[in-house]
């Protein structure tokens, strides 16, 4: 039976109804879906996608920053950089060898029509910075072809662009050296971060991901001295060329450009005057030493180092590591190999690390010392106060000095210690032991007594007593390389015995210390026991003069003994004969130091020696080392009478000059 015709429109109705219902909620999910991933796409992965459309659609290139100024402290650059015009040249993708080498000859006509001749350059020279075998940069780093373009160079590669393909102007920044030779060691040098300096000191550095703050393989880097332990305030930040590309990869528009950011300058505590003063009296002392014909002649001493450092401050006034050299054989970040054999012996900086005169044959080196000297009677004064606060003897006690000292068995193991020159010094108080130099006292009044009073303690007494100023532990300079010393009394301890390490090490034949920590040292007894950490930058400043770091005082270490203690040793350090500062016009506390060694069998004397003044409060303290120079009073003495000079001259021992600086260089040294 037939459905009823108005039930069957019911159901067509219905169905209809449904199906239409359906369509309807089909498509509002599917544009439900839509909306969800539109939204998705432009508030999720909108910035990801930006990214990749800029960074297929466009080419980036850094621009390596401008590096800051280093200014001595009367504010005159010690090393500065200017910036330069470079022509780069980046391989394009797909390029052919032979189409490099091509364009090479193209540049080679523009040089030699535009540029300068003392800056010529050969095809050769072209096609090797060319890189075109990739030794040193992968494809996509642009090569420095050549630097300190003219401006009729960068006029017709500007105007002439298209025809060069890959070629790219850059500004740069190039580093100079004051010809005065500065502080050479102590300011250090540059080297390229892409000839070995980002798998080796740089090696963090290669890892970051800001773009601003990546080191390039072509940009100059420090790599010793205050260039690199400052690196983070000089460098600055990269500038950024942006090029649009097409599909192919090719440029097809002008660059966006970020300038660089110039490095920060930082200022050092370092006095032009007092340095350049500190540096030819070395030279000139050396000089006289190696010519004289007197007793004093001690043709040897080929090397001298000296450090100036304020007792209250800690300031570095003056380092000098002589011989020195011209840092501007850097500029570029390389040298040649005949370069660095000819500076390799005053490359480093012997204030603070060992260093060996210019002999060139291993076996003849290895017959001289060093750098790193024992303090030899400079130990003394150290040595009386470690006596007297253990209570071995007091200011009033008294000692007979025969001229010598016996210790050990009887027989071959028996020890003498005795005075230089065969002097007996008759009685002795604490205080003219030191003025006297007196060995014996110091070896049966402090090394041997102290042995006796705790044998088996006695060299950890002593090692506690002298790394409190400073004397085998690092002085807190933060230099790169700096050496702890080398301290022997516990092997001597270990190899002959207790005894015979703190005898020997009372006057000074068991440490050998850099001449930054004589000078730490020599501070630390002037201040009364403050110990003081060596400062070389006393602010940075941006590049509009703002200072945005200043830095203060800091106290490492505090050593108390009672006033007598302090009063003791100074009565002793003011009568040291030197007569080098028999007509000073200012009280000097010194102390003299002739450091015997053993180098291959042979015994040699370096010349040593300590002063602070003025005596009644002294504000600068001076150290002085002269490997194989004799005697401290004829070796050293000379050299830092002239150092304090020029501290009062130019800063002044009482805080006011006696003289202006002068307009040009204040010295000129001997080489």
């Amino acid at each position: 039976m037939e459905d009823d015709p108005q039930k069957r429109e019911i159901r067509r109705r219905r169905n209809f109804t449904f199906r239409l219902n359906l369509f309807f909620f089909a498509t509002f999910f599917l544009f439900s879906v839509l909306i969800v991933r539109l939204a998705i796409l432009q508030f999720v992965d909108g910035p990801s996608l930006r990214e990749e459309e800029e960074r297929r659609g466009s080419t980036s290139v850094l621009i390596p920053p401008i590096r800051g100024n280093i200014y001595d402290s009367g504010g005159k650059a010690i090393a500065y950089s200017t910036s330069t015009q470079s022509l780069y040249y980046s391989i394009q993708p797909g390029a052919k060898k032979e189409n490099s080498i091509a364009t090479a000859g193209k540049l080679l006509e523009v040089f030699q029509r535009h540029g300068d001749p003392k800056m010529a350059v050969t095809l050769e020279q072209i096609i090797k910075n060319m890189d075109l075998d990739y030794k040193k940069n992968t494809v996509s780093v642009p090569r420095r072809i050549k630097s300190g373009l003219t401006p009729g160079e960068i006029a017709f590669f500007l105007e002439n662009r298209d025809l060069y393909t890959g070629i790219d102007i850059v500004e740069e920044s190039i580093r100079h050296y004051d010809t005065g030779d500065t502080a050479v060691q102590l300011v250090g040098y540059l080297k390229k971060f892409g000839g070995g300096a980002e798998n080796g000191l740089y090696k963090d550095k290669a890892k970051t991901a800001d773009p601003r703050l990546k080191y390039l393989q072509q940009e100059d880097v420090g790599y010793d001295g205050l260039e690199f332990m400052y690196q983070d305030v000089l460098r600055g930040k990269n500038g950024l060329k942006v090029y649009p590309v097409n599909a192919a990869g090719r440029i097809v528009g002008p660059p966006t450009v970020t300038k660089p950011d110039k490095g920060d300058n930082i200022y050092l505590t370092i006095n032009r005057q007092v340095q350049e003063t500190t540096e030819k009296a070395i030279m000139d002392q050396l000089k006289y030493l190696q010519t004289t014909p007197t007793d004093k002649r001690a043709p040897n001493a080929k090397t001298g180092y000296a450090v100036a450092m304020e007792v209250k401050t800690g300031k570095v006034i003056a380092m000098a590591s002589m011989p020195d050299y011209n840092p501007n054989i850097w500029e570029g970040g390389s040298i040649s190999t005949d370069d660095y054999n000819a500076i390799k012996y005053v490359l480093q900086n012997g204030t603070i690390s060992p260093v060996i005169g210019p002999y060139d044959d291993p076996k003849e080196q290895r017959k001289h010392p060093s750098s790193i000297v024992f303090l030899g009677s400079t130990q003394k004064p150290l040595s009386v106060l470690i006596g007297l606060n253990e209570k071995l003897f007091t200011t009033n006690s008294t000692y007979t000095d025969t001229g010598s000292f016996y210790y050990g068995k009887e027989g071959a193991t028996r020890r003498r210690i005795g005075n230089a020159k065969g002097h007996a010094y008759g009685t002795l108080d604490p205080s003219s032991a030191i003025s006297h130099s007196s060995n014996p006292f110091m070896a049966k009044m402090v090394g041997d007594a102290l042995y006796r009073k705790d044998a088996k303690t006695g060299v950890d007494v002593w090692d506690r007593y002298v790394k409190q100023f400073g004397l085998g532990v690092a002085t807190g300079s933060g230099l790169l390389n700096e050496s702890k010393g080398v301290i022997g009394y516990f092997d001597e301890e270990k190899d002959a015995s207790a005894q015979s390490a703190l005898i020997l090490a009372s006057f000074g034949q068991m440490g050998r210390y850099t001449t930054l920590q004589l000078a730490q040292y020599a501070a630390t007894l002037a201040s009364h026991g403050k110990r003081m950490k060596p400062q070389f930058v006393k602010e940075v400043r941006d590049t509009d003069g703002t200072v945005v770091q200043k830095f203060r005082p800091e106290v490492l270490g505090t050593i108390k003994f009672p006033d007598a203690y302090w009063k003791e040793i100074e009565t002793g350090m003011l009568k040291v004969s030197v007569k080098e500062f028999n007509n000073a016009p200012y009280k000097v506390l010194r102390k003299t130091g002739t450091s015997q060694q053993q180098v291959s069998g042979k015994t040699v004397e370096n010349s040593v020696f300590i002063a602070s003044a003025p005596a009644e409060d002294p504000v600068i303290s001076v150290a002085v080392v002269i490997p194989e120079g004799g005697f401290g009073a004829d070796g050293a003495a000379p050299v830092a009478r002239k150092i304090l000079d020029a501290y009062d001259q130019y800063i002044g021992l009482n805080g006011v000059p006696k003289k202006s600086p002068p307009t040009g260089n204040a010295v000129e040294k001997t080489q």
